[in-house]
């Protein structure tokens, strides 16, 4: 009862803010909404403006959390359509900054030592502040340029608190609105908790920066700043500084002497290579994270949200686009059905048809205006007619697609990444998706099977022991139906009785 009063007053307040912005429309359908809404009208203040850019101001103006809440609502195209979501897409996690005297009193006490051991220099002026953190250049103590982030005081109760409220939204809303249910918020929220977590440690966050270095260590395209391990902990992360152009700066860099086209096949490259060949990927690509270094390669910075994609989705998601790029409109279809986000009692040849009728028209624009993101952010809006679950690891997949392909453009307005990396995708296309790559998945998959075998033997071996104690009879009258059978017939009995026999083991076990 206390945290539903704690919540609901949240709530209200919430409410006032997004009237003064003139954004309650995010209530409209919810009945049990009406109430809030009655209440926070007279504060409404009308504005011109899109809604999705209202909404997007009256979330930053509730605070770190929300603007947080609002990155995740980005890709949820789905649920708010893809105008909103668009706008959402460009909610910039910008706060005012902390005082310095925070600064230096996180950091000496993360490391128990005086902030001028640690560095030679250190600018008392940030450059940048977010929701989270907050980061300032630096010299180490070695000589060497760093970038230092430090957690903003007080942010892990702040967010804590703010979590509760959205579970709590979300847990009502599940309750009383069945059919929102495929949408699978509470999942969504989850994603979102958990990469709040992740952030709030800034050793996670230096971990995913060393594992993406790994993962590029000797590509001369792609650069990924090196961590500062004695220098990172909790709540202070030390790296090494980018020296570049930002990647949206085009007269800048082709002031220095790159070619865009290039830099945005380096780029593109290196992101495809990410999340299909790799299945890790950095999934904030805005242009503030992005620099093209002297030498023309791409460096990356902020490594605060990744995604991560099994095999077996990568795979799934590279047949689903490579029929979508092909125009095969059922083999797009087989393969949401195949994946099991299209449940199978829905029609494929009724779904097949959607897919052309949301691929086409963004397949048809010229070369350099097709998005592959915005397709998939189409697709996701027509979920409910099927029932299509919502799948969390493609949505935040989608919306850094989305970012990608918009920081291209501002690079060269005039070029598609997906058309300069096309080789690339033809060649793992066929190592992945052809004929000698389902061999070799079956072999594997084999393998992985046999290795499990031993267990499921003991498993087994376990059932068989119970029907040998009695704990497990046939029934007499089965086994006078088995007197007069064929062959065939008691074998199948037979083999019945030893699946039983498995079934068992493998409860018991």
């Amino acid at each position: 009862m206390i945290r539903s009063l704690r919540n609901a007053a949240r709530l209200l307040s919430l409410a006032g803010v997004l009237a003064r912005n003139d954004a309650l429309f995010v209530f409209d359908g919810i009945a049990a909404a009406r109430p809030l809404v009655w209440l926070a009208r007279p504060l409404v203040r009308r504005h011109t403006d899109r809604p999705g850019e209202r909404l997007a101001r009256a979330l930053h103006d509730a605070g770190p959390s929300f603007v947080k809440f609002g990155q995740t609502l980005a890709s949820r195209s789905d649920l708010l359509g893809e105008e909103i979501s668009t706008d959402l897409a460009a909610l910039q996690d910008r706060l005012p900054p902390f005082p310095f005297e925070h600064v230096r009193a996180t950091i000496e006490t993360e490391f128990d030592r005086p902030l001028e051991s640690l560095y030679r220099s250190f600018d008392e002026q940030p450059v940048a502040a977010a929701s989270i953190a907050q980061v300032h250049f630096a010299v180490d103590a070695d000589g060497r340029d760093v970038a230092v982030k430090v957690l903003r005081p007080g942010i892990e109760k702040a967010f804590a608190r703010d979590l509760e409220l959205f579970f709590w939204i979300g847990e009502l809303l599940d309750a009383n609105m069945p059919t929102l249910r495929r949408l699978r918020l509470m999942e969504s929220l989850q994603t979102l908790a958990d990469s709040v977590t992740v952030e709030m440690d800034l050793r996670f966050e230096a971990s995913a920066a060393a594992e993406l270095a790994e993962n590029f260590a000797g590509n001369d395209r792609f650069y990924v700043p090196a961590v500062d391990w004695t220098r990172t902990g909790r709540r202070v992360m030390t790296i090494e500084r980018v020296i570049g152009i930002k990647i949206d700066e085009r007269d800048k860099i082709i002031a220095a002497g790159h070619d865009p086209r290039t830099v945005l096949t380096h780029a593109a490259e290196a992101f495809f290579q990410q999340v299909f060949r790799d299945g890790f990927f950095h999934a904030d690509l805005h242009a503030g994270n992005m620099f093209v270094r002297a030498d023309g390669s791409v460096a990356v910075v902020d490594f605060g949200i990744t995604g991560r994609l099994d095999r077996t989705s990568r795979r799934h998601l590279g047949e689903m686009l490579l029929a979508f790029l092909t125009r095969n409109w059922r083999r797009a279809a087989e393969v949401h059905f195949e994946a099991g986000w299209v449940p199978a009692e829905q029609s494929l040849d009724t779904f097949a048809q959607a897919c052309r009728s949301i691929a086409e028209p963004i397949l048809d624009k010229p070369q350099n205006e097709i998005s592959i993101g915005r397709l998939l952010g189409q697709l996701f809006q027509v979920t409910e007619t099927f029932d299509m679950q919502a799948q969390p690891q493609l949505l935040l997949l989608q919306k850094t697609m989305l970012l990608a392909e918009g920081t291209g453009r501002m690079l060269a307005p005039d070029a598609n990444m997906w058309v300069l990396i096309r080789p690339l995708v033809e060649a793992w296309c066929a190592e992945t998706l052809g004929p000698q790559a389902r061999v070799r998945d079956a072999a594997n998959d084999a393998a992985s099977a046999f290795t499990r075998l031993p267990a499921l033997v003991r498993r087994a071996e376990r059932g068989f022991a119970v029907l040998a104690d009695g704990q497990l009879r046939l029934d007499p009258e089965s086994l006078r139906q088995l007197r007069g059978r064929d062959p065939g017939a008691v074998a199948g009995w037979l083999l019945a009785a030893v699946l039983a026999g498995v079934v068992i083991g493998l409860l018991a076990g």
